[in-house]
């Protein structure tokens, strides 16, 4: 259970670094907004793994004696590309600021049609893990779930330290979650390299 919790709060930190810049940068953002942004970006996250699975399992014969790798690979390109994306951000803004007012319309969670896109986008990782849990015969109902409720939770947190601290946290924390899923990716390989599987 602590290894679904280490990758739902890992997978939560793309939605996590949204909802902390669209706290800090929009002045007019309402509670409904923002429990809205949670309970959407929850779904799409718990929902995606599952999709993913299900697009795994089809496979499992095929790859059965490299499952292990391929769930390494996939956790690690997930993790390496929240930590590339973390890096390109941190060089393009050295002291994090709010965006332009081009970019706050691309994050303006009050407007459905953003809200949806950004849910989706920032929960296209989590296809990939549910695919790494098909891979490994590992059961999605319950990860799933567990994905969903985390990342509802981790944006209202979000919200909150958005108002209060700003977007500085948010870029460590997707530094955190990047780092996260490749170890645990590195743990899974090990697991089965050491037992000859």
């Amino acid at each position: 259970m602590t290894e679904i919790i280490l990758i739902a709060l890992s997978l939560s930190m793309d939605a996590f670094a949204v909802s902390v810049s669209s706290a800090a940068c929009t002045k007019n953002l309402r509670k409904k907004h923002m429990l809205r942004a949670a309970l959407a970006f929850g779904v799409f996250q718990g929902a995606m793994p599952l999709a993913g699975w299900f697009a795994g399992y089809a496979f499992i014969e095929r790859i059965s004696r490299i499952d292990h790798w391929i769930a390494f690979g996939l956790l690690f390109l997930i993790g390496g590309k929240m930590l590339i994306e973390a890096a390109e951000d941190f060089v393009k803004h050295p002291n994090p600021a709010c965006p332009t007012d081009a970019e706050k319309k691309k994050r303006d969670l009050s407007s459905k049609r953003v809200l949806i896109a950004l849910a989706i986008a920032t929960s296209i990782d989590a296809l990939a893990v549910g695919m790494s849990f098909a891979v490994i015969r590992q059961p999605i109902l319950l990860p799933s779930a567990v994905i969903g409720f985390v990342t509802a939770l981790v944006c209202g947190a979000g919200f909150i330290f958005g108002k209060r601290i700003g977007l500085l946290f948010g870029r460590f924390a997707q530094i955190a979650g990047g780092i996260t899923l490749i170890a645990i990716g590195a743990r899974i390989l090990a697991a089965h390299l050491r037992l000859g599987i």
